[in-house]
């Protein structure tokens, strides 16, 4: 709840700190004496619209800090947590605001954006009024209130989990189909190339290998005469083997007569007798390596010149066409096997959807029994508030194709408030001061399910007196019971039932004689004063302060 509330420099208040308590507390006074503006301050802290006009003349700039004291679970220390906010001790939102209407805003003293105050105060408090319709107009709210009351939030937790999968399930279905379909406008290419390179079956290094086989075989027709004239010149007729065989052979019969002499050439004819035998071998061999047959030669430049030509054609190196073509192979295996996985991401659709809409049903019926039962306690809050005519129903349209995250419900708040008159839409058909009638109904009857822990209402009892302000602080003292309950109140009959009492007023202040509004927490003698005053008007009787107490007595 609210513990503190402190205002500085904003319009007429120049400086204010509020201590709050629980239960119902009611802020009075005369007309024009700034409780407007104190509310304005409070929204400026919760994250409300800044505006350099707030700032009090004179000051560069205003302030506004709320302090809460918030249970360790409560969503906004959630909400807070993510943005890494330290969320240790009271809850303390800061609001400041520049005369040249810049704002700064602060959780806890750590610089945040006002975005981040308004998401971190929105489950704190809820600001209400006869103009006020942030949870009327918004028929999502509606349907937010209604499983509240129920207390369906594991049924729509069930439904938000269907539809995640759901969503989950067609984004899966719409990316495949979006592949297939580029894959499959390339299906025909995809299949015309891999035959063709299937046809062809390059080889890794192949056109490397050709290459060096046709340049052999094109070099062999120039080179083969000579090799075989060297080939005369070493095993022919005029070769010099024979001679140099038959000159060793006498020079061997000759050299037990002087071997010192013969033995050297004959090594060394021996010598020049196998160079010229390892010659001829060598030329023989060359020979035998450079006859081909011409049709090789014209099969090799054709299978070079398809390598080739293929290797232009798909803008690739001829080394990579075997793996172009096992690319190709892939593709059209993935394009087989994505129509089968399509199959099976429809069918994961199908289950999906029949999972939502298994969970949406009940969530819908559980919705139609819950609102019968929100209808009759509501509607048993209205003749107190001078409602009595009227009638409130809660309206569900459904539609089994609308797949929401919350269901397949619109939900919406209707009223009749007369007999014979065409119900409609609360929002459009209430007057405003009915419209804060039904509004504190339905909040007396989900005090204790999803409310905000302060609730704060603004001159809700404008227009009545009576048995209906009495109503109507009867049922803010019964609401302050389950949330803390702040009320701005022209009414006697519900300043009378709060537990906290502080009286708003406007007056000079210090040397300057500037005008400022103060705020003073009232003791007991001090109600029955203020009480009378708003009984009374500004001649307070003595009639008017014994019907205060007999009003306090009889709220007490």
């Amino acid at each position: 709840m609210l513990i503190q509330l402190s205002i500085r420099d904003i319009v007429l208040i120049d400086k204010l700190d509020l201590e709050c308590g629980s239960g119902l507390t009611v802020l009075t006074g005369e007309t024009g004496a700034g409780k407007s503006i104190l509310l304005d301050a409070f929204a400026l802290a919760l994250g409300g619209r800044g505006d350099g006009s707030l700032v009090r003349t004179g000051a560069t700039q205003g302030q506004v800090t709320a302090a809460f004291d918030l249970p360790a679970k409560h969503p906004a220390r959630d909400i807070a947590k993510l943005q890494d906010i330290d969320i240790d001790g009271d809850l303390i939102l800061r609001r400041v605001q520049m005369a040249d209407g810049r704002t700064r805003a602060f959780i806890n003293d750590q610089p945040v954006s006002v975005q981040t105050l308004r998401s971190v105060a929105t489950p704190l408090v809820e600001i209400h009024g006869q103009h006020d319709d942030r949870a009327l107009v918004d028929p999502a709210m509606h349907r937010a209130l209604l499983d509240a009351f129920g207390g369906l939030q594991k049924q729509v937790e069930a439904v938000r989990s269907a539809h995640a999968g759901l969503k989950a399930a067609r984004t899966k279905l719409a990316e495949e189909e979006e592949r297939i379909a580029r894959v499959r406008a390339d299906g025909d290419y995809f299949r015309h190339a891999h035959e063709e390179l299937t046809k062809l079956n390059p080889r890794d290094k192949e056109e490397e290998e050709l290459a060096g086989r046709r340049t052999l075989m094109m070099q062999a027709e120039k080179v083969t005469s000579e090799l075989r004239d060297a080939q005369d010149a070493l095993s022919g007729d005029q070769a010099p083997i024979a001679m140099l065989s038959s000159v060793m052979r006498r020079l061997e019969r000759r050299a037990p007569q002087a071997p010192a002499l013969i033995e050297p050439s004959i090594k060394a004819f021996s010598v020049a007798l196998d160079a010229l035998d390892v010659a001829a071998q060598s030329v023989d061999q060359a020979l035998r390596d450079a006859r081909f047959d011409p049709r090789d030669l014209e099969q090799t430049e054709e299978r070079l010149f398809a390598l080739r030509a293929a290797s232009r054609k798909y803008n690739v190196p001829a080394d990579q066409l075997a793996a172009l073509a096992e690319k190709f192979a892939a593709d059209i295996f993935s394009l087989d096997a994505g129509e089968a996985n399509l199959t099976k991401l429809r069918k994961a659709v199908e289950e999906a959807f029949k999972t939502y809409q298994s969970a949406a049903a009940t969530l819908s019926k559980s919705r139609a029994t819950t609102a019968k039962g929100l209808d009759k306690a509501v509607n048993a809050e209205l003749a107190p508030l001078k409602l009595e005519r009227a009638i409130f129903t809660t309206q569900i349209d459904t539609d089994a194709n609308d797949t929401g995250p919350d269901g397949i419900d619109r939900v919406e708040f209707w009223v009749q408030t007369n007999p014979g008159t065409r119900p409609g839409p609360m929002m459009k058909v209430a007057s405003g001061g009915e419209l804060a009638r039904f509004m504190l109904a339905l909040k007396v009857v989900l005090a204790d399910r999803g409310s905000a822990p302060t609730l704060v209402f603004d001159e809700i009892d404008t227009g009545v007196g009576g048995a209906v302000a009495d109503a109507i602080g009867a049922r803010l003292a019964r609401l302050s019971s389950k949330v803390q309950v702040l009320a701005v109140t022209h009414a006697p009959q519900v300043a009378a039932r709060a537990l906290g009492h502080f009286r708003i007023a406007k007056g000079e202040t210090g040397k300057t004689k500037r005008i400022a509004t103060r705020v003073e927490p009232l003791a007991a003698d001090e109600r029955q004063e203020e009480i009378a005053r708003m009984l009374a008007g500004a001649s307070v009787t003595d009639e008017a302060r014994a019907a205060a107490g007999k009003l306090l007595q009889g709220a007490g």
